[in-house]
């Protein structure tokens, strides 16, 4: 059982609704969780109940109520079961004549390991209580107790939900909304326990990798220092790290007192992907102040029966994907040529992306529930992350902001300004009071910066922006290939095409994805070879390209393009003034020298 803080069983009058929650794992390789919801103190003819269709930090509506099975309800008086029917996807009416105390009973399936569904197995059980629980429309804001049965005393539960005293197992939520901000994870897993700033804090791990958990504790412990800093403190009283260690997977999602993190099992080695864990924890543990706390009007109150549309997800996730690299940095986990490494990797992406040049950044932020999470062949072509130019967008508003105030003001200054008028009294903010406050700490009209990069597609300065701190942005010098606009990936010893750039070479000639790549020129072409062979062309060459489409063997004609850069570097400019050393400093906390002499060994 978790150490949670111990709460009293709360008194009910009979007058009120009490909704309770009991949650059984019986057979945990069947992936069924045995769900019993206890309503009492009921008066109406029926009772209407609902699933959330999403759960907040994951904006797709994943149609949670598809996992959920043999359902039916029971009163005390009547010794049958009630009546009940669908009304929508995710709504269910049972009929309660005089029935003041009703049992509703479902199984849900869960053998889907991600942060924002359920997983159940031999080894633990893990749910998000969107995913789980059925609510009563109108009594959201009702205190809610779930109960927990494990399969066996082996299995511990952790959550960030308090314990109720003389209740085993049974937790008590405030409302709704926190019982679904607060996951569940039960089952054989590792706890480490440490303290920040005088508050508890615990990781809870499951499954086996390659894991140093007291390196991971300690830089944990430096990312909370450093945040807790900008901010000002500590807004909870305990905080839970859920960590997933699976195959493959990576992501987080956020909660106001903990967090879910999946993580593969070996990727915590080299140093290079230990610095992406650590900037992925910075990243999920900044948030419970950014969007937790600090969130858009739109997201001020949960509607989970829908979308709820916002055109500033770009704040929320961008300038949360900013300081997920500029944290660790501050930590003292990387130096400052491992951050600017990081940053051009991160910019290199954005521009090798075409998307952005079709979607704008709040169009992004607004489609996310249609686009983002649901990619296909052509996203690259259509649309830019508002993650990835959120963070674009950001680092020029820092820099702008540096740039004019000497270093005396920054973008932390707007972070507080927000936490302070929006996030401590948990008011949700519009477009234009966000644009307000960066105009504040800026001392300046950003109406045309706004426009311009956040309603059009206009291309990023950078720069502009970068050369104030004495740094450029320059393509890679590496000799590339002539350009065919193409991404080959080998899949089961076949070589298929599985992203083409719109307006490219291969676009023109008519190669689509999910075509084969057989050979070039009459010659078999792996797709690791492909860059090779395509280095024995000059541009203006004319190709022939041989694929099947669909077992349909074809062949086209392919007029290659001049070379296009691979990747770009932030660079240090030549003989910096005095001025852009300072800059830097101020900026990145060490001298402009240590990257022009990084540069010249």
């Amino acid at each position: 059982m978790t150490e949670a803080t111990q709460l009293r069983p709360s008194v009910f009058s009979r007058t009120e609704i009490e909704i309770s929650y009991h949650v059984a794992l019986p057979r945990p390789t069947s992936h069924l969780f045995e769900v019993t919801m206890q309503i009492r103190g009921w008066q109406a003819a029926t009772l209407d109940l609902k699933m959330p269709v999403w759960t907040p930090g994951s904006y797709l509506v994943r149609e949670y109520a598809r996992q959920v099975q043999d359902f039916n309800a029971t009163g005390e008086t009547i010794q049958e079961l009630l009546a009940w029917r669908k009304l929508s996807k995710n709504q269910w009416r049972v009929d309660t004549p005089n029935e003041s105390a009703i049992t509703i009973r479902y199984r849900v399936f869960a053998n889907e390991l991600s942060v924002r569904t359920n997983h159940l197995d031999g080894t633990h059980g893990y749910f998000n209580g969107a995913a789980l629980f059925l609510y009563v429309p109108g009594y959201e804001r009702l205190p809610l107790r779930v109960t927990v049965v494990p399969p066996t005393p082996e299995w511990q539960i952790a959550t960030a939900l308090p314990a109720v005293a003389d209740l085993p197992h049974t937790f008590e939520a405030a409302d709704f909304d926190t019982l679904v901000d607060s996951p569940f994870e039960i089952g054989e897993h590792q706890r480490y326990f440490f303290e920040v700033l005088g508050k508890p804090h615990e990781w809870v791990i499951w499954g086996r990798g390659n894991v140093d958990v007291q390196r991971i504790v300690a830089d944990t412990q430096k990312i909370i220092q450093v945040e807790a800093a900008l901010f000002g403190g500590l807004p909870y009283e305990r905080y839970l790290f859920l960590l997933h260690l699976s195959a493959q997977s990576y992501g987080g999602l956020e909660h106001k007192d903990s967090c879910s993190l999946i993580y593969p099992r070996f990727g915590f080695q080299p140093e290079e992907q230990y610095h992406r864990f650590m900037q992925l924890v910075a990243h999920e543990f900044f948030h419970l102040w950014n969007v937790k706390r600090i969130r858009p009007k739109a997201l001020e109150v949960f509607d989970y029966d829908a979308e709820n549309y916002t055109p500033s997800l770009w704040f929320s996730e961008g300038t949360t994907s900013y300081y997920d690299l500029l944290l660790p940095l501050r930590a003292g986990i990387y130096d400052v040529r491992t951050y600017l490494k990081c940053l051009s990797q991160e910019i290199t992406r954005f521009l090798l992306t075409p998307g952005r040049l079709v979607q704008s950044l709040s169009e992004s932020s607004f489609d996310a529930w249609i686009k983002l999470y649901r990619r296909d062949a052509n996203s690259d072509n259509s649309q830019i992350s508002y993650y990835l130019k959120g963070e674009m967008v950001t680092l020029l508003l820092d820099l702008l902001i540096r740039a004019k105030h000497q270093n005396q003001r920054s973008l932390d200054d707007v972070m507080r300004q927000m936490w302070q008028e929006f996030g401590q009294p948990e008011i949700g903010f519009t477009p234009e009071q966000l644009q307000a406050a960066f105009e504040a700490v800026a001392d300046q009209d950003l109406s045309d910066f706004f426009h311009r990069y956040l309603d059009t597609t206009a291309d990023l300065p950078f720069n502009e922006y970068l050369e104030p701190f004495g740094l450029h942005l320059v393509p890679e010098e590496a000799a590339q290939p002539p350009f065919i606009g193409m991404t080959v990936n080998s899949d089961n010893g076949r070589d298929i095409v599985k992203f083409v750039e719109i307006g490219s070479p291969a676009e023109q000639a008519g190669i689509s994805p999910e075509d084969e790549l057989l050979a070039i020129d009459g010659f078999r072409v792996r797709a690791a070879q492909l860059n090779d062979r395509l280095k024995q062309y000059q541009p203006g060459d004319s190709i022939e390209v041989t694929l099947f489409r669909q077992d349909e063997l074809y062949t086209c004609t392919v007029t290659l393009d001049p070379p296009r850069a691979k990747s770009y570097q932030l660079v240090a400019v030549k003989n910096p003034s005095l001025t852009q050393q300072q800059a830097f400093q101020g900026w990145l906390g060490a001298p402009l020298s240590t990257l022009m002499e990084a540069s010249r060994s």
